[in-house]
């Protein structure tokens, strides 16, 4: 004991003497100062991914694993930052480095007491120490300490010294600097601490392993009120907030840190390693709201169950939130797989894209008659999902019933490249088995993401021609190439919200579609409002089959949920263009009324052409306001369409005047009595534009 009193006073007492030395020799020390080595004042802190609003989505430790956060004092509550300088350093605002009051008081204590009471280091001491990595018991590393106190007083702002013990300072463990902490012990930022959060952040970095809460609680707490009772008597604390934070409970253990949106924070911070902070278009609150709500999900079904979910807006192309498993460490479930951007079979989700191809093609119209029935295409002869038939019933009852047999006929007439050309163009990626696309990519023969059908379908929902999906805030706006015409656009969309919800969902306020792929492997459900696009898939990331799944019965009502989640209502639909021909099936044009484009016999050879005007032609209007046609191929008489509105019919001759046509983008499309179709996009200009 004699010993250990005897080293305090020598160690105490020659910082002391040092001290007054230092003050003793003028401008020598000036010089002696500013030769000072320094050390690295930049170190590495952890990578953070943050939502729309700057909340943290998830951080990445630095190397060896420690936890270090970035951070700067007007970032953390004001309540920790006076206790922290009343408790430490009272009079930091004021030395130069080192506090030679502080130090003398501290070698009379320790020559009194015959122990330290108090050290006598600054926080720019302690920042010293912290930097070098040094101990604080030895005369020479003592010395070395306030000689480098002394250079970090000349070369930075108080402001900066502080910052550098928020971000320094142990807190236990593999914890260093406030952030971190606070984040560990109270799982939140350090911006707003309570009276005893703040006591216990200020005891701990004087002795972080013996004080850690959850290894040595009674410590710990002991230490945290004696801060409160400092505070207290100083002034800083009323005693009666100082009473009532002694009685809170400590920690008993580590928090996790964030980790939201795991799959999409890896995916970015591995396309871009450089960044120390990336800011995504994701909010928070919507991502946790929804990750439960998957996990909820899933928990009630298989064990090997796994689910997606991406939410964007179709206007901006911001995605929202990214669900990419039931569980990020679900070992079960294969949770590290991220299910937004696996390949997988899109079951039936792509027919409304086949019905509205064949719409802007003028092959048909909802309201045209098609048959179900019985179908063989050169050995390829599907079937509906029941096995039944309907026989004759109209397009947009095939698509609501998602029957297979009629877009199968409708696929026959456009072809398979036709459909894979319009994928692409709407920012999907298709992956074929086989190299060369068939009939059956309409009935999901063909892989895609779920991001893939959610980028093509928030095109269908922004009127045929949306926006590319972001994730990065500082990402610009991008718009598609179109997809389909506004009208066709909205035809599906008025066909595809009149699919019954499931029970207890409002009706008519969502346009979706549900899908599943063969063998019961994937099951999808995608829909829109006049603002979102929600995507939804449930399977097993293994591929093997969900038996007994089906989209309509597990994906749709996760859909509904999920814009349930987003908190804003649902967003009206948009209503018909202008153009939009809404008409009973007798009141269409003939060649419209029935679809008979898809026969097993195949079509004559001598297809119908527009020969003029060429495709993207930019045309200018006669002085009559007409637009002359011409015509190749094909048998008449022949039916021509303005965007999606006849405006020529029966007509025998191959060279047809099209009156009434007005400045902009038309869609023109000419179709023969067999139902064969060619079209064109031109823009319409009028004299001395």
């Amino acid at each position: 004991m004699r010993l250990r009193a005897r080293s305090s006073w020598r160690l105490l007492g020659g910082a002391a003497a040092l001290c007054v030395t230092i003050a003793a020799l003028g401008l020598g020390v000036e010089t002696w100062i500013a030769r000072t080595p320094m050390p690295a004042t930049l170190a590495e802190t952890a990578t953070e991914v943050r939502d729309r609003n700057s909340q943290l989505l998830r951080a990445y430790p630095v190397a060896d694993g420690i936890w270090r956060m970035a951070v700067r004092p007007d970032q953390v509550d004001a309540g920790y930052r006076a206790m922290l300088l009343r408790y430490e350093d009272k009079r930091f605002y004021d030395h130069g480095g080192v506090d030679a009051l502080a130090l003398l008081r501290a070698a009379a204590q320790a020559v009194w007491q015959r122990r330290v009471v108090s050290g006598g280091s600054t926080l720019t001491m302690q920042v010293a120490r912290l930097l070098e990595d040094g101990s604080t018991g030895r005369w020479a590393g003592k010395l070395r300490q306030i000689r480098l106190a002394l250079a970090l007083e000349r070369r930075l702002t108080k402001a900066q010294i502080l910052e550098l013990y928020l971000v320094h300072a142990p807190f236990g463990g593999n914890l260093e600097g406030v952030r971190a902490a606070s984040y560990a012990w109270f799982g939140k930022e350090p911006s707003r601490l309570s009276p005893a959060e703040a006591a216990l952040l200020v005891a701990l970095p004087q002795a972080p392993e013996a004080r850690r809460p959850d290894r040595a609680p009674k410590p710990a707490e002991m230490a945290r009120n004696r801060v409160l009772a400092r505070m207290a008597a100083a002034g800083v604390l009323p005693v009666e907030a100082a009473e009532a934070a002694q009685r809170a409970r400590i920690p008993r253990q580590m928090r996790p840190f964030p980790q939201m949106a795991a799959h999409l924070a890896d995916r970015v911070i591995a396309e871009t390693p450089e960044l120390a902070r990336i800011d995504l278009t994701v909010e928070a609150g919507l991502q946790h709201r929804l990750a439960r709500l998957v996990a909820q999900t899933v928990a009630r079904q298989d064990a090997r169950l796994s689910a997606a979910v991406l939410v964007a807006d179709h206007q901006s192309g911001e995605i929202l939130a990214s669900v990419g498993s039931a569980g990020y460490q679900d070992d079960l479930r294969q949770g590290f797989v991220d299910m937004t951007r696996a390949a997988r079979s899109p079951g039936s989700t792509l027919k409304p894209l086949v019905y509205g191809l064949a719409f802007d093609q003028g092959l048909a119209h909802p309201e045209t008659m098609i048959h179900d029935g019985p179908i063989d295409i050169d050995g390829y002869a599907p079937q509906n999902f029941d096995g039944g038939y309907r026989g004759d019933l109209r397009m947009r009852r095939a698509l609501q019933l998602s029957l297979n047999t009629p877009v199968i006929r409708v696929m026959q007439a456009l072809g398979p490249a036709r459909l894979m050309s319009a994928l692409r163009r709407g920012g999907a990626r298709p992956q074929l088995p086989g190299g060369k696309p068939g009939l059956a990519v309409a009935l999901g023969g063909v892989g895609l993401s779920l991001h893939d059908l959610m980028q093509v379908y928030a095109g269908l929902a922004a009127g045929g021609q949306g926006p590319r999906l972001r994730v990065r805030m500082e990402a610009s706006f991008e718009r598609m190439p179109r997809l389909l015409s506004e009208v066709s656009a909205w035809h599906l969309t008025d066909v595809l919200r009149d699919v019954p919800p499931p029970a207890g969902a409002p009706a008519g306020v969502l346009a979706y579609k549900t899908g599943t792929s063969y063998g019961h492997r994937d099951t999808w459900a995608i829909g829109w409002d006049g603002r979102h696009v929600v995507g939804v898939w449930l399977g097993r990331a293994d591929g093997t089959p969900v038996p007994g799944a089906f989209g309509a019965e597990l994906a749709a009502p996760l859909l509904f949920e999920a814009f349930g989640r987003l908190g804003t209502g649902f967003a009206p639909l948009p209503p018909a263009p202008r153009s939009a021909l809404r008409v009973a099936t007798s009141e269409l044009p003939l060649p419209l009324q029935r679809f008979d484009g898809g026969r097993a016999g195949g079509q004559p050879a001598d297809a119908v052409q527009l020969a003029f005007p060429p495709d993207g032609a930019a045309l200018m209007l006669a002085e009559d306001g007409q637009v002359t046609l011409r015509i190749k191929g094909g048998e008449a008489p022949f039916l021509v369409l303005a965007n999606q509105k006849p405006v020529v019919t029966g007509a025998r001759r191959r060279s047809i005047d099209l009156p009434g046509m007005e400045r902009g983008f038309s869609t023109l499309v000419v179709v023969d009595r067999n139902g064969r179709s060619d079209q064109a996009r031109v823009r319409i200009t009028r004299p001395g534009e």
